[in-house]
C-alpha cells in the first residue's frame, strides 16, 4: 500500500500541470478563456493546494475532498467538449457573451484542443482518486 501514495503525487502533478498550462494559454499566449474554461479552472486550481496539503498531512481521506471538485470539473469539461466538437447542435446558454466556447485556438496533431486537455486532466485526477479510494477503503 505504500506505493499507493504515488498516485496522489500523480494527481497533484496533473493538477499543477493543468493549472500552469491554463495560465500559459491565457497569460503568455494571450488566449482569452471562455465561460466554461473559467468554470473548469475554478475546479482545477484549488486541487493543487488540496492535494498538496493532503499529501503533506498524509490524509487518507483526501479523496473525499478531491472527488466532488474533480467530478464537477470533469462534467463541465465533458459538456464543453460536446459543444466544441458540435456533437449536439443546439443553443448554448452559457456562452452567449464574451469569448465563444467553440473558438478553435489550438489543435495539436489535428485533434488535441484546450477543452480536450482539460477533460484529460480532470479525468486523470478523478480516476486517480477513485483508485486511491478503492485501495484505502479495503483496509
Amino acid at each position: 500500500m505504500r506505493s499507493m501514495k504515488y498516485i496522489l503525487y500523480f494527481a497533484w502533478a496533473v493538477a499543477l500541470f493543468a493549472t500552469l498550462g491554463s495560465l500559459y494559454f491565457s497569460e503568455v499566449l494571450k488566449l482569452a478563456p471562455c465561460v466554461l474554461c473559467w468554470y473548469q479552472r475554478v475546479c482545477v486550481y484549488p486541487l493543487v493546494i488540496i492535494l498538496l496539503v493532503g499529501i503533506l498531512k498524509k490524509d487518507q481521506n483526501i479523496h473525499y475532498y478531491v472527488l466532488p471538485i474533480s467530478v464537477t470539473g470533469m462534467f463541465i469539461a465533458i459538456y464543453h467538449n460536446i459543444l466544441y466538437y458540435n456533437v449536439f447542435s443546439g443553443n448554448n446558454l452559457l456562452c452567449v457573451t464574451g469569448v465563444s466556447c467553440t473558438n478553435k485556438y489550438i489543435e495539436y496533431f489535428g485533434f488535441i484542443t484546450i477543452p480536450l486537455l482539460s477533460l484529460i486532466a480532470l479525468t486523470l485526477i478523478t480516476v486517480s482518486m477513485f483508485v486511491y479510494a478503492k485501495v484505502y477503503t479495503k483496509r
